[in-house]
């Protein structure tokens, strides 16, 4: 029995149709398969792209109006996860387009259209490294990027610039105008494809632009009022919620056929191990449980008609932070109990380990956001922007 497999449906089961869980159980063999040549070759080969696109991993947070599907963010944050356990990378993908996906509430619907809602995958950085200088209607936009995840295969990328009157922006550029840097070698996650990537004075007209400190939703879709840093945490989170399962799964399966060197028992007959699994599924489950109760309470609030308030906004950071932070604690420790056979190239074990130490190193989730988050307790001063 895949016990932590069947702990991730029960975790998400209140969120997902049998119809959902019957297109993440399809996508099992194809995810599962090519994840060894994702992480070889750096990004996802396109038969993992075309499936995912397909499945419709990569705009499950899309706005209805514009393209997407009905569903809760919850919804979008179940699939995630379980595509993660399959592998990393395509959870990570899957999270990023779709993440991005929330922007296209903040273009005019018929834009939103033409770029997020007709393309394939999209991705990009909102951090504001490039600039832009105007002419005209256009913004005049050049600079240099770090982490975008999946630009391969994506349509449309954001990217944030300042303007030359000082103004941050979110550009909505085709990656087809976009200089993508070989710079991704990298510990974990490697089929993700994160790489560098730049423009050089492309045109950006004014309406695939977005503000970044005065942004207004265009659309009714409730996905419009989510906040999208909180979004874009519980989305790291969830992959890594994906990842810490695989491993539990992965160990289990190994502890009952192998045994350690000089010993005559199998793993699984050693306290050690039957204490620490039991520890790691109590951890995992209770965390997993805690992210989406403090989304769904956002979500209920936001369909009520409601805004959500800065507490439940870093009730999301925190539960994600800490999740992202139990999963790679979990995944290290499934490593070291499997011992010698965990350390080749071709372990999943191996490959958990490896990609859970990378996520909690995204800005949303590092550990540093605890001294953010603690002075909302302790009622210090708090630039609330970024959560």
């Amino acid at each position: 029995m895949l016990y932590a497999r069947g702990m991730l449906e029960g975790i998400t089961r209140p969120w997902m149709t049998s119809a959902d869980l019957s297109v993440i159980h399809g996508l099992s063999d194809c995810l599962q398969s090519s994840a060894g040549a994702n992480e070889a070759e750096r990004r996802l080969q396109s038969a993992v792209v075309d499936t995912l696109s397909e499945s419709g991993l990569f705009t499950l947070l899309l706005p209805p109006s514009v393209g997407g599907d009905e569903r809760t963010a919850m919804n979008a944050l179940s699939q995630i996860a379980h595509a993660a356990y399959h592998d990393g990378a395509a959870g990570w993908c899957s999270m990023i387009s779709s993440t991005t996906s929330l922007l296209a509430a903040f273009l005019d619907p018929a834009v939103a259209r033409a770029t997020f809602g007709s393309a394939k995958a999209v991705g990009g950085v909102f951090a504001p490294k490039g600039s832009g200088v105007w002419d005209g209607d256009d913004l005049v936009v050049s600079g240099r990027w770090q982490w975008g995840s999946g630009l391969q295969h994506c349509d449309w990328a954001v990217c944030g610039v300042v303007d030359d009157a000082g103004h941050r922006h979110t550009a909505v550029v085709a990656t087809a105008e976009l200089d993508i840097i070989d710079t991704w070698y990298t510990v974990g996650l490697r089929g993700t494809g994160s790489n560098d990537f730049a423009l050089n004075g492309a045109r950006v007209a004014k309406d695939h632009l977005i503000s970044q400190t005065k942004p207004i939703a265009m659309c009714d879709d409730a996905v419009a009022s989510l906040p999208n840093f909180s979004m874009l945490g519980a989305g790291v989170a969830a992959v890594s919620l994906g990842i810490a399962c695989r491993s539990i799964d992965e160990f289990t399966v190994l502890a009952k056929e192998h045994r350690p060197q000089f010993s005559t028992r199998l793993i699984a007959e050693h306290h050690a191990a039957q204490a620490a699994v039991a520890e790691a599924i109590v951890e995992v489950r209770a965390f997993g449980e805690h992210l989406m109760s403090a989304v769904a309470d956002v979500w209920h609030t936001i369909v009520a008609g409601e805004r959500c308030e800065v507490g439940q906004r870093v009730a999301i950071r925190g539960a994600a932070a800490r999740l992202v932070t139990a999963g790679a604690d979990v995944a290290t420790t499934m490593f070291r109990l499997g011992g010698g056979a965990a350390v080749y190239e071709d372990s999943v074990l191996g490959r958990c380990l490896r990609d859970s130490q990378v996520v909690p190193q995204h800005l949303m989730v590092a550990p540093k956001l605890f001294e953010t988050l603690g002075r909302h307790a302790l009622d210090q001063p708090l630039d609330a922007g970024m959560i």
